[in-house]
């Protein structure tokens, strides 16, 4: 006999939890940045973490890549807790990470920047092995070009791109990976307003194969395209919940909707 729906549904729920961040709490010295956040991911939706300067969201996103441990607490991804591994072991079980300042080679090629991304991939950290070796990886390189709307600028230097442009390279070496997560840190600081609808179109395809975390300040863009939203405040979990359920939310609106 079927299970009744509601046992059903409870299963469903827990297998979708892709990361999970458990009573995360980080001090600075005497600063406490975090307080006992818990809050859940599922698996290919696209999160925005929100909130005023000074609520924690860099700290926060700096944990759940990797780029720092919690002072107490703990990550699980897919179920395995991972707080503490060396950020090699992050992006070994799938996780990757876009930041606010671009991190491209800008002496190379923007192909030559994907090219070398999926070599990393396919050879770990054999640097000898001879391109020529590795089948298919510059076929690879063009297509994540392709993927992020740079297709024609692959022999142009990284230096030379747009900023907008830059940030899309980025993704497009982070793709390399194939991860199951992508981390975003403010994915349209700086751009112009049309980078801005370029780069949020990107994400929202991206986020249709993967599980999508970022945090932005625009606030428009991710009520329009987020599933989920995390809103914290001076380092406390406020909220969590739909585009609706955080528009609702009278706290919420008073502490950061409402400002400016």
């Amino acid at each position: 006999m079927n299970a009744p729906p509601i046992q059903r549904h409870a299963m469903n729920t827990q297998a979708d939890i892709l990361i999970e961040a458990r009573h995360i709490s980080r001090q600075f010295g005497a600063f406490q940045a975090l307080t006992d956040i818990t809050v859940q991911f599922r698996a290919k939706q696209l999160c925005a973490i929100i909130g005023p300067n000074g609520a924690g969201k860099s700290t926060f996103f700096n944990i759940l890549s990797g780029a720092i441990e919690p002072s107490s607490g703990s990550v699980l991804f897919q179920g395995q807790d991972i707080t503490g591994l060396a950020p090699h072991e992050y992006a070994r079980r799938g996780i990757a990470k876009s930041f606010q300042i671009t991190n491209v080679f800008k002496q190379l090629s923007a192909h030559e920047n994907v090219r070398v991304a999926v070599q990393m991939r396919h050879a770990r950290f054999d640097f000898f092995s001879p391109r020529a070796k590795l089948a298919g990886v510059a076929q690879t390189a063009q297509a994540l070009l392709e993927r992020v709307g740079l297709a024609g600028l692959g022999q142009k230097p990284a230096g030379d791109l747009a900023h907008g442009q830059q940030r899309s390279l980025e993704i497009a070496m982070a793709l390399a990976a194939d991860p199951q997560l992508l981390l975003m840190d403010e994915p349209t600081a700086g751009m112009s307003p049309e980078e801005t609808t370029v780069m949020m179109d990107l994400i929202t395809e991206l986020a249709a194969e993967r599980t999508v975390i970022l945090v932005e300040h625009k606030m428009k863009l991710v009520m329009g395209i987020c599933k989920t939203l995390i809103v914290l405040h001076h380092g406390q979990l406020l909220a969590q919940g739909t585009p609706e359920d955080i528009r609702a939310n009278e706290e919420v609106r008073r502490v950061y909707l409402g400002q400016g």
